[in-house]
């Protein structure tokens, strides 16, 4: 993995260059990424059969959804997404397993080696940066491994995102949108929803979910550009009129909007393909003037139904129930992202069942890296009544040899730390200002509502404002579980590690809890630290 990480060095300034090439001339004569030279053409991706998913919010979750109800029935899937939780392997993946060690080691060095004989060293980006590596390598592994299909998760984007490279998908797919990445794709819903409808093809079907009206008009406008059918899903509660419920195999009502879509791209690519079992429709709906036209509602078939239902996307919305401690993982880093979190999240623990005896404690795990709004995300996490908040950077261990897959070499522990400690005090002052209305509760409803969201009772604590940082993610760990989570067992803690009146204190309510709940939320990297110590068989 060695060059691979070689690679990511150098990503910030590649991706630089080529963003500014792509604005300046749009399409992919810009684009440094070459297929030619990587031993296939452009038009050989044709016969990976493209499913092509951007969007702000849930493009993972459907394209997850996506290749899981297409791999039941019988297809061998690719399946391409970014980021990785704890191995960088896991953004390849072959009928729902990222591919092994040995297959990413042959497929890297083949295709590196393939790039170093025939690079330009007059240009200003001699070899692909990191992102486009893996892309090219993608498609590389799908075309050797023929497979019947990829699913497509577009990076950032779509218009000028390496993965619209492809020129004909079967279908393409458009989740909610929201504002990220602003530096890149704009600083409002309208620029980014542009950016989003870049991934339109002449004459290939499209579907989005509802959107706001400014940035669904921008996607309206640029389909009708370039002649590319787009369609409104309909929720997914029409598809279950006249049948059973239907169960998702990942958590959070958001996930029903990702399944809606899911649910009808794959439907698409069925159709497009000739297969059909592909769902009985039911009466249609019309359009309203002047609207995108609605996608059909139908029955879904039983294996679309075993799809949803056996679909697993670690990182979001993750429940890992052990021992006295439930985590809840969920990679949000937008403030609509963080919205759906904290609704899951509250839901989950009125659900859950209270101890007979002893008490319970509610703890947050957070980092938020990038241009992202952390005092924005940690605003809307207040009302989750926490009674410490525990802040450490993405960095799993500190002296770590097998830890590159998840270490950003741009930034140095210093600056990460510094963040951290903003983090900590945007936390404070927040409590200080006892900013009370409950953005979460319905105005003019009581609070014991059917309709609230409210969290199951939880006494007063004295811990409300309590917080803390850490140097990385094991020394936080180590002090949440004080030594009561069954599998992660690490050495004893560093000494000095609870030199600290909260940490001292608190170690003790922890270790006398009845139950412990720990939120890992604000950044997709922080949860894949998490899971790597927690999970250690994700790394093998």
């Amino acid at each position: 993995m060695r060059g691979a990480r070689s690679l990511a060095t150098c990503w910030p300034v590649a991706e630089t260059l080529w963003w500014e090439a792509a604005m300046e001339e749009p399409g992919l004569s810009g684009c440094p990424l070459s297929a030619k030279t990587a031993s296939f053409q452009v038009e050989d991706l044709d016969q990976l059969n493209i499913i092509h998913i951007t969007g702000t919010k849930g493009k993972g979750s459907t394209c997850a959804f996506t290749e899981r109800i297409l791999r039941s029935y019988g297809l061998k899937t690719g399946f391409f997404s970014s980021p990785h939780l704890v191995q960088v392997r896991e953004r390849i993946r072959i009928n729902g397993q990222p591919i092994s060690s040995e297959l990413f080691t042959k497929h890297f060095w083949r295709l590196y080696h393939r790039l170093e004989e025939t690079k330009d060293d007059s240009s200003c980006v001699s070899m692909p940066g990191y992102f486009r590596f893996l892309t090219l390598m993608a498609f590389h592994v799908f075309l050797q491994e023929k497979v019947d299909l990829a699913v497509l998760e577009v990076g950032i984007g779509g218009a000028y995102d390496c993965t619209n490279i492809i020129r004909k998908p079967v279908v393409c797919g458009i989740t909610s949108l929201g504002i990220d990445h602003t530096g890149l794709l704009g600083d409002t819903m309208e620029k980014i929803a542009w950016q989003k409808g870049g991934i339109f093809k002449s004459g290939v079907p499209a579907f989005t979910v509802l959107q706001p009206d400014e940035p669904l008009a921008v996607l309206r406008d640029r389909a009708q550009q370039i002649s590319c059918p787009l369609y409104l899903c309909p929720p997914l509660q029409a598809l279950e009129e006249g049948g059973p419920p239907l169960t998702l195999g990942l958590e959070g009502e958001h996930q029903r909007s990702n399944a809606a879509l899911a649910l009808q791209v794959a439907r698409c690519w069925l159709q497009q393909k000739g297969y059909q079992d592909a769902g009985e429709l039911k009466a249609s709906r019309p359009s309203l003037p002047g609207q995108l036209p609605l996608a059909p509602v139908f029955q879904p078939t039983p294996r679309m139904q075993q799809g949803l239902r056996h679909t697993e996307w670690p990182g979001r919305t993750q429940l890992l129930r052990r021992g006295p401690l439930t985590w809840y993982l969920d990679g949000a880093h937008t403030t609509s992202s963080m919205q759906a979190c904290v609704r899951w999240f509250r839901q989950a623990l009125h659900r859950c069942e209270r101890p007979d005896s002893g008490s319970e404690v509610r703890v947050l795990l957070f980092n938020s890296t990038g241009d992202r709004d952390s005092a924005a995300l940690l605003k809307l996490l207040q009302p989750c009544q926490f009674d410490y908040a525990i802040f450490c950077p993405n960095l799993a261990e500190m002296a770590s040899t097998d830890n590159a897959d998840q270490q950003n070499f741009t930034v140095t522990l210093d600056q990460v730390l510094l963040r951290c400690l903003a983090h900590q005090q945007h936390w404070s002052r927040l409590h200080e200002e006892q900013v009370s209305p409950d953005p979460w509760s319905t105005p003019g409803q009581e609070q014991d509502g059917p309709a609230s969201l409210l969290l199951a009772p939880h006494p007063p604590h004295t811990h409300s404002a309590s917080s803390l940082v850490f140097s990385c993610i094991s020394h936080a760990l180590q002090w949440i579980t004080q030594g009561r989570d069954p599998l992660f067992q690490p050495p004893s803690p560093p000494r000095g590690l609870l030199a600290h009146p909260v940490a001292d204190s608190g170690a003790m309510v922890l270790q006398e809890a009845a139950a412990i709940h720990v939120l890992v939320t604000g950044s997709l990297h922080l949860v894949g630290g998490v899971l790597k110590l927690l999970e250690p068989s994700l790394s093998q």
